[in-house]
């Protein structure tokens, strides 16, 4: 009987594991002929001075060499190179080289819509990611290579972005965020019914931007549908919220059983929860059930912030976009103490040592995503110019390692090092002296690098 043998150019074929273990699974015999690995490609920063994500200076001026999409070498002297085509040489000419920011709370779909697009009954989940694309390249060009989405249909943005269809950062992706009924993801519009008791479910939830679940059973299997399409982290609505229209904010949303459930399902998959609580039950709640991340707690007590501090809690903060007179009235007044919050939060998240990272949690407003770098200079009152780039590169870069094994790319972030990975900001003078240069990306960011590649380069 005549043998068949199946030859597989295995650099050639797109997710090659998966491919070769079907193949196997088949008993058909494979003969994989692997290519030659292309030798990675180079660029070379010359004369630059560091941040280097962690100091409160900039380095003397050194020159870095970057292979593939990792920084190889950082040298006090003059790196020489061959003198061939695949090799990129930028002067940096005492220019500050450092970290691609990271925004750890944004919402790519909900931010790149209005609720009136997506509430139009026409609305695709190919128009979702069209119209995210477009936003996530404005996006990784503001000099945001990586970023936490949490909450909402991000998944196919997100391989589109990995897979070089689309430019744009990183995406550490939570999916469908998970809330009770009557709680802040409970999106559904005035005549949709509890799918639990009519057995349709909401738009909403049919498109993937949030799960409506009660009940242990029904949070465990929610957690597991995130899991089981990507997410590197659940995002569990733990209070009420300013934006929603049943909650109140100082409700507290789930129970601890819930909440518990929600834990126990990320942790056997080495990931985490975190939870949208402004409030200190609500907070206290979710830190007794395991969580280990609080976006948000404008309304916490100092004993809360100083509990958060000894556990290892992180908070995400934000500083809440500021009240326009064509709000509704009722949210007007739901945002009133939050925004009240943010001037003591900060400072006493500081006193007490909490781990802290920035977010921007734009929602619904398009025109305020080209505001994202200006936003960082709202924490300006609090916060020495080291301080802040420290937590917009290295710290946010710590709260996305929190992911572990469940993190979508592999490598260190947040920090200019040998071996780290190349996402890399070039700038047009120093921002520990001037950190306004952060907010005018278009004239001040002379390159954006992701992954080794370079997106902008500007003499």
């Amino acid at each position: 009987m005549r043998k068949r043998f199946y030859v597989v150019e295995c650099e050639s074929v797109p997710n090659r594991t998966y491919f070769l273990r079907w193949l196997l699974c088949f008993c058909l015999p494979v003969v994989c002929l692997a290519q030659s690995p292309k030798k990675p490609t180079q660029v070379l920063f010359e004369n630059v001075r560091v941040f280097d994500g962690k100091s409160d200076r900039l380095s003397s001026p050194v020159h870095i060499l970057i292979e593939g999409n990792r920084i190889a070498r950082i040298s006090t002297s003059p790196i020489s190179l061959p003198a061939i085509a695949s090799v990129t040489v930028i002067r940096g000419r005492g220019a500050t080289l450092m970290p691609g920011l990271i925004d750890v709370h944004v919402h790519l779909t909900y931010g790149a819509m209005t609720m009136a697009q997506l509430l139009n009954p026409g609305l695709t989940g190919k128009d979702v990611d069209s119209l995210s694309a477009l936003e996530a390249r404005q996006m990784l060009l503001r000099g945001f290579t990586s970023v936490r989405d949490v909450g909402g249909p991000v998944f196919g943005l997100k391989a589109g972005i990995d897979a070089g269809k689309y430019d744009g950062p990183r995406i550490w992706p939570s999916g469908a965020t998970i809330s009770q009924t009557s709680g802040h993801g409970d999106l559904r519009l005035p005549h949709e019914q509890s799918r639990r008791f009519f057995g349709r479910a909401s738009r909403a939830e049919e498109m993937g931007a949030t799960f409506i679940a009660d009940g242990r059973d029904e949070v465990l299997t929610a957690v597991r549908e995130n899991l089981r399409r990507g997410a590197s982290q659940i995002k569990l609505m733990a209070g009420g919220g300013t934006s929603s229209a049943y909650d109140p904010v100082d409700v507290t949303q789930y129970t601890l059983d819930e909440m518990k459930a929600a834990v126990e399902a990320a942790e056997d998959w080495g990931t985490y929860v975190t939870v949208h609580a402004y409030t200190t039950r609500a907070v206290r709640r979710a830190i007794e059930a395991g969580v280990k991340c609080v976006e948000h707690g404008q309304l916490l007590d100092e004993e809360t912030i100083k509990l958060m501090a000894e556990k290892g809690i992180w908070l995400s903060g934000q500083n809440l976009v500021a009240n326009t007179p064509d709000m509704d009235p009722l949210r007007l007044q739901k945002r009133k103490p939050v925004i009240e919050g943010q001037a003591r939060l900060w400072p006493l998240a500081k006193k007490y040592g909490v781990k802290m990272a920035w977010g921007t949690d734009f929602l619904f407003e398009p025109g305020l995503n080209s505001e994202q770098n200006a936003y960082i200079l709202k924490l300006k009152p609090w916060f020495t110019s080291a301080e802040i780039l420290k937590m917009i590169t290295h710290d946010n870069a710590q709260l996305l390692a929190l992911s572990g094994l469940r993190s979508p790319y592999e490598g260190k972030l947040g920090t200019v090092e040998e071996g780290a990975l190349a996402d890399l900001l070039l700038i047009n003078g120093n921002p520990l002296a001037q950190l306004d240069l952060i907010s005018n990306p278009e004239k001040y960011f002379r390159v954006i690098m992701k992954d080794g590649k370079i997106y902008k380069k500007a003499d």
